[in-house]
């Protein structure tokens, strides 16, 4: 299709623009998968709720109903003995009524029996939907990943390959950058989701037993609880697939889409404060280095979170003529940077990011101290 000297640009457009549809397509499929499987799970759990408080009755009403069947047994079988005490009517009315609470009693056994299994039905199609929940989101979060590869690395592919003559780390750095996402990527979903939902699926198998042994009301309880876990789960992937780009990035620019990521995460994190500023007048400036300081922002915001155990987060924007400053600082435990591991992913991807855009890094913390971390980025002039 390409010669060595010429590359039909058109053609790979095409291409490349049909695939994004073929992709975007499945994607909302999937989504669409996901939120049925969502409200069928939601529906399935108020079901499941209204069977469980329909066994509890019906064992109630079975237990009342055995100590009446017995009391008629004893009554039955003092007549039987005393035969010649009650008149006929008397004895047909003790085994009448006998035979009643039996039929009765059997009755109402059978429809517990079919309330249970209905009931471990529902339980097993919960699991499922679990599951199927579980795998669309994660194929939507690969998705996602692809998307945002293919629309801000590859768009000017046909153009590259036109300058750099096919050169030979292209592919390197392409496999390379994708994978490195794909770690990412799966290092946050093992840490969140993943281990969020596997806990959910541990914790169906013991609500039975917490019936058998601790009665309804714990059982209930635990689903109560359970309930939270599968919303968190939740917003942690949704949280994620957010990550991957938000589209007010290249919509609005970099200060909007910070404040509104920064909003989020403490809409998300009750007890975390981020104070936000940003300094000068502020401008828009090229894709690759607004994604970078959202990344870089990203990360800090994260780390002082999630390891910084802190209460308070500094966010500062500092735009000068030829460069902009970033400053993040939290009032966390800290840490000691002679001991930072050397395959830390965190810090290694922000030195990498940096080292791209030319720019430079500085962290400074201390045990109990907080962290305040501190990037320029030099911006080409106008």
């Amino acid at each position: 299709m390409f010669s060595n000297d010429t590359f039909d640009l058109k053609s790979l457009d095409d291409i490349f623009n049909r695939m994004l549809d073929t992709i975007m397509s499945s994607k909302d499929d999937i989504f669409i998968i996901s939120e049925q499987s969502r409200r069928s799970f939601e529906d399935m759990q108020k079901e499941l709720e209204i069977v469980r408080k329909q066994i509890s009755i019906v064992i109630d009403d079975g237990d009342a109903l055995e100590k009446s069947t017995q009391l008629a047994k004893q009554r039955l079988v003092l007549v039987s003995k005393a035969f010649d005490n009650y008149t006929e009517e008397q004895v047909r009315e003790a085994y009448e009524t006998a035979h009643d609470f039996q039929v009765k009693l059997s009755v109402i056994r059978t429809q517990e029996k079919q309330l249970r299994d209905k009931r471990d039905d529902l339980e097993r199609r919960l699991r499922g939907l679990l599951d199927t929940i579980e795998r669309a989101d994660h194929i939507v979060n690969q998705v996602n990943v692809v998307l945002n590869y293919l629309t801000s690395d590859l768009r000017n592919v046909g153009l590259a390959l036109e300058q750099a003559k096919m050169k030979q780390d292209f592919g390197i750095r392409i496999i390379a950058a994708q994978e490195e996402e794909r770690k990412r990527l799966s290092r946050e979903i093992h840490d969140g989701p993943a281990q969020m939902l596997a806990n959910v699926l541990m914790r169906t198998d013991l609500i039975d037993r917490t019936y058998r042994e601790k009665g309804i009301e714990k059982a209930l309880a635990e689903i109560a609880d359970l309930k939270k876990t599968v919303r968190n789960a939740l917003s942690e992937v949704r949280r994620i697939i957010y990550d991957l780009r938000p589209m007010a990035l290249d919509d609005l620019g970099i200060i909007p889409t910070l404040k509104k990521y920064l909003s989020t995460v403490t809409e998300y994190n009750p007890g975390v404060e981020i104070h936000f500023q940003s300094r000068s007048t502020e401008k828009r400036i090229p894709s690759n280095y607004e994604v970078s300081i959202f990344r870089l922002v990203q990360e800090c915001v994260t780390n002082a979170m999630k390891h910084g155990k802190c209460k308070d987060i500094w966010v500062k924007l500092e735009w000068l003529k030829d460069a902009v400053n970033i400053v993040v600082k939290d009032d966390g435990i800290g840490f000691d940077p002679q001991v930072v591991k050397d395959h830390s992913f965190g810090i290694l991807g922000m030195k990498e990011r940096i080292e791209i855009l030319n720019g430079t890094i500085t962290i400074n913390s201390e045990i109990n101290r907080g962290t305040t971390v501190l990037f320029k980025i030099p911006l080409e002039a106008e």
